[in-house]
């Protein structure tokens, strides 16, 4: 005869139940519409903060030739900056000690916002030009750009200050963060009472 011996207890196995992870979601707020990219947002080419930082420590012909190389792009292209990288170039050729190369440049800035019937901003940048070519000794040179801009402008050059009861421009950082280029409030377009574009990179700054 055969005992019947007990069965084995066999361990309760109990399903692994997982907590359920759900993704987080995080919601992207957009900027308002209408609102420039703020500066750090535009993609800025790595010469022309290059060009900046080569005139920001003295070497002006190294930067006249980038700016040139802009310059010269950006009039092919019909680029709206073509003027201002023109006039910069100019400059850095001047404080180079090129002085008929850089009132060549002068003058191609200054004649494509005449040709584009910008008179203020041709009205500034003119202004500037004399100013800064006779602070540098080259009066000739300035009284060369007071006589194109007699013709070029509508009722001819003549410097003027701020017009009574016009609000004065809020300040600007003295350098773009993008670029490094230099802000002036009466070279950059303003978007709204608070935001500049930058004349070089197209960056919007936010002044105070």
């Amino acid at each position: 005869m055969f005992r019947r011996g007990r069965r084995p207890v066999r361990p309760i196995v109990r399903p692994i139940v997982r907590p359920i992870v759900r993704p987080v979601v995080r919601a992207v707020v957009a900027p308002p519409p209408g609102r420039p990219m703020m500066a750090g947002q535009q993609n800025v080419p790595p010469a022309l903060r290059r060009a900046n930082e080569l005139m920001a420590a003295g070497q002006y012909a190294g930067a006249a030739e980038i700016f040139e190389q802009f310059a010269r792009g950006a009039q092919v292209r019909g680029g709206p900056r073509a003027p201002q990288f023109f006039l910069q170039a100019g400059r850095c050729r001047i404080l180079a000690g090129q002085v008929p190369a850089g009132m060549v440049l002068l003058k191609q800035g200054l004649s494509i916002l005449a040709g584009r019937g910008d008179w203020p901003h041709l009205q500034n940048a003119s202004q500037r030009t004399v100013a800064e070519l006779n602070q540098r000794g080259l009066v000739a040179e300035a009284a060369e750009i007071e006589a194109y801009l007699q013709q070029a402008i509508p009722g001819g050059f003549a410097p003027a200050g701020p017009a009574a009861g016009v609000a004065q421009p809020r300040l600007l950082p003295t350098n773009c963060p993008d670029c490094g280029g230099p802000l002036r409030a009466d070279e950059v377009e303003w978007t709204d009472e608070y935001t500049a574009v930058c004349q070089f990179c197209g960056s919007a700054v936010r002044a105070e």
